[in-house]
């Protein structure tokens, strides 16, 4: 995963997202719906219908960066709607990308023996 600067905030807009939207378009949803600056350097995530799609959109100090992701299987772990806007730390976003619960991280394995 790219390293996120300290002091940047991660956000996710509850709820879907069409999926076929590129930068501009998702920006102009964070600028709208969300009311934060896209260009500020935070990281803006999305969701799609299905739940296995993820799109990350990041304006660092150079460029706009469009992140996709897509779960072989599974679902991503999604706030619902009537939760608004939510934030969460870098370290859950890893979480997330990961396919794992960012609310509750836990081992779900772990050896019982060497060898």
């Amino acid at each position: 995963m790219i390293p996120i600067p300290t002091g940047v905030r991660v956000w996710l807009a509850t709820g879907y997202t069409d999926m076929r939207r590129g930068f501009p378009s998702l920006a102009l949803q964070v600028q709208e719906v969300l009311k934060h600056d896209p260009l500020s350097g935070h990281v803006f995530c999305f969701r799609g219908r299905r739940g296995d799609l993820i799109k990350v959109i990041w304006h660092d100090s150079q460029g706009a960066c469009l992140f996709t992701k897509r779960l072989e299987r599974g679902r991503f772990i999604w706030p619902s709607a009537a939760d608004g806007v939510v934030t969460i730390s870098p370290a859950q976003l890893s979480y997330l990308l990961s396919g794992i619960d960012w609310r509750a991280p836990q081992e779900t394995w772990r050896p019982t023996r060497v060898g």
